[in-house]
Order: structure tokens, then C-alpha cells, then sequence
């Protein structure tokens, strides 16, 4: 790797991964045949699967699970945490130990437009698709089309129509 490149030592490459410069890149997982864009941070235990395309400036943190066949656009925000905080109540700021990471996950085949927020806490399901700009607060299921601040379902996916 390059200067232009930071990878953590534990950080787990699989076979043929494309990395773009400028990514920041500690203690995850990524999948073989995966392709990671410019400006991309994936956080520590956070897992990307096989031939995944995650398009730059995404941000992926801690408690994220992408499956296989995943693709992410450009510019999109996972949380990990529903109501942050910078100082514990004592007002010192605060550390690991004072909150506990919210998983999320993105099931295999699904597709993630461009600018979408995902909240904690949330499913999205096999081969779902979230439109551009949409903000999931809640599980996405299987075969459907979102869209929209808080995202709603728009249509379900015909399998049968869809061009292979």
C-alpha cells in the first residue's frame, strides 16, 4: 500500500479486493472481489462481503454487517449509536465504556442509493433497493423499493420482470 492508503494491521483482505486511495481501513473485514472507493472508512467490527462495490465517501462504522453482492453509492452514512453523546453525565467526555454499538445489517443482493442515512437498529432485506437521499429508520424488507426521509416502501421488486 501507498501513503495514500491507511490499513490497520487488523484488518482482514480477501482475495482480489480493489482498494481506491485515501481509505481508512482498521480492524474490519472485507470479502473477496470486493471494490472499496476513494475517501471510504470502514470501521472496526464492521464486516463487508464477497463482490461488494462500496462507492466513495460512504462511511461504514462499527456494527455494520454487508453481506455478499451489496452495492453502496456514493456519499452514504451508517450510525451506530441512537442517541449520541460527546459527555457522560458527569460532563467528562465520553469513552467505549460509556455507550454500546447498534448492529446493522445489509443483506445479500441489496443496493443502497447515493446520500442515504441508515439508523441503527435496522434490517435491510435481500435484494432491496433504498433510493437515493432516503433515510432507513426502520428494517427494510426482502424485494422492495424505498424511498424518502423517513424511507417507505414505494413497490415490491417483481423477480420475474427484472432483466438478468
Amino acid at each position: 500500500m501507498d501513503q495514500y492508503v491507511c490499513i490497520s494491521r487488523d484488518v482482514k483482505l480477501g482475495r482480489d479486493v480493489k482498494l481506491s486511495k485515501f481509505i481508512n481501513l482498521y480492524g474490519c473485514e472485507i470479502g473477496d472481489e470486493t471494490k472499496v472507493g476513494a475517501f471510504v472508512e470502514i470501521q472496526k467490527n464492521a464486516t463487508v462481503g464477497r463482490r461488494c462495490k462500496i462507492s466513495s465517501h460512504t462511511f461504514i462504522c462499527e456494527g455494520v454487517t454487508i453481506e455478499d453482492n451489496v452495492f453502496i453509492g456514493h456519499g452514504v452514512t451508517f450510525i451506530n449509536d441512537s442517541y449520541p453523546r460527546a459527555t457522560t453525565e458527569e460532563g467528562e467526555l465520553q469513552t467505549e465504556a460509556d455507550w454500546k454499538v447498534e448492529r446493522t445489517v445489509v443483506k445479500k443482493g441489496a443496493s443502497i442509493g447515493s446520500g442515504a442515512t441508515i439508523l441503527p437498529h435496522t434490517c435491510i432485506g435481500e435484494n432491496a433497493i433504498v433510493g437515493a437521499g432516503s433515510v432507513v429508520t426502520r428494517d427494510v424488507p426482502p424485494n422492495t423499493i424505498v424511498v424518502g426521509n423517513p424511507a417507505k416502501i414505494l413497490r415490491h421488486i417483481d423477480q420475474s420482470l427484472e432483466v438478468k
